[in-house]
């Protein structure tokens, strides 16, 4: 295991964390969470009715000994977490609305994580990235400042690790988005030991090119660097005037980054998404995430296409996030 996560193991060593589960019968929560209350780092919870996850387990040959299972339908402060969650909506929802809503497992996980009763939660395996981050805006909401969240992935191979930004949320971010962006995704790369030098990402380098695209990102660098002039930032660049110290001296003389960016922040959505997996699966990184960022408490998403492995790997990154924000 990379450095990166024996680091977390390490942190966690005697600290673990309730991490829920929303999708119990899926064979790759199932096997995580085996493994996860084995190491004893993490206490899974899994939601969903008891009988048929023991059942699926059973048939899958996955020991499940002492994992709790909550059910929605069965759940003794089911009452207490309506009325949390009709305050926490402040109108939006009624008490009949919300009898049904948290009936929904995503939803009755993420009021877990707000009252307290867990301290983080992972799903995505089953459901769309929108399945997940649409309860978590609605329930534990953007840390005070921040407009958005924003999903980053570590991207791990032996021991390198950067950060990629935002390849899961805004779709179309403008450039008080990237700067947010930029600014969050180094305070993430923080939390797992990468001193940031952040890349904000183009088809152009220093104006090479001129267009709203180029001009997007530019603008976001000078937001970023009033917002946070400590920051190690820099922009706009192609990658590999970010990357290679070689391109760099080229095409970058005058830059704060020579070639040395470890946190990469894509234009929109479509680059981010297509960039992460391109390193992914022919690259050989290892993938972890998304892992949402601003939000008030650590919520993430898995992809749909997802190993059991990444399952693992994202509880020990959202219990590391959890300890970090007490």
């Amino acid at each position: 295991m990379s450095d990166l996560f024996a680091d977390i193991k390490s942190r966690l060593e005697g600290n673990a964390r309730k991490i829920v589960f929303p999708e119990g019968l899926d064979e790759r929560i199932l096997t995580a969470t085996s493994q996860l209350k084995k190491d004893g780092l993490v206490e899974p919870v899994l939601v969903g009715i008891q009988e048929k996850i023991e059942q699926k387990a059973k048939e899958l040959s996955v020991d499940i000994t002492g994992v709790e299972i909550l059910d929605p339908s069965t759940y003794t402060a089911f009452d207490e977490m309506v009325a949390s969650f009709v305050e926490r909506r402040k109108g939006k929802a009624t008490e009949e609305d919300a009898r049904k809503m948290l009936l929904d497992e995503n939803y009755f996980g993420t009021m877990l994580v707000y009252m307290g009763k867990a301290d983080g939660l992972v799903s995505g395996a089953a459901h769309s990235t929108a399945d997940t981050v649409r309860p978590a805006l609605q329930i534990i909401k953007t840390k005070e400042g921040i407009k958005k969240t924003s999903g980053v992935f570590i991207m791990v191979r032996e021991d390198e690790k950067y950060v990629f930004a935002d390849c899961a949320i805004n779709i179309a971010p403008d450039s008080q988005d990237l700067a947010e962006i930029a600014i969050g995704s180094a305070e993430t790369a923080k939390l797992f030991n990468i001193n940031p030098r952040v890349a904000m990402l183009s088809f152009s380098t220093k104006g090479s090119a001129k267009s709203e695209e180029t001009e997007k990102v530019a603008e976001a660098v000078k937001i970023a660097r009033e917002k946070a002039p400590e920051l190690t930032l820099d922009g706009e660049f192609q990658f590999d005037a970010a990357f290679v110290p070689s391109v760099a001296e080229k095409k970058a003389p005058g830059s704060v980054l020579k070639g040395d960016a470890n946190v990469f922040v894509f234009p929109g959505l479509e680059a981010g998404n297509i960039g992460y997996k391109i390193a992914q699966r022919l690259g050989g990184f290892d993938a972890v995430g998304p892992i949402l960022q601003g939000l008030n408490k650590p919520v993430n998403d898995l992809s749909r296409g997802c190993s059991s492995e990444e399952a693992y790997k994202l509880a020990l990154i959202t219990a590391a996030q959890s300890l970090d924000a007490q």
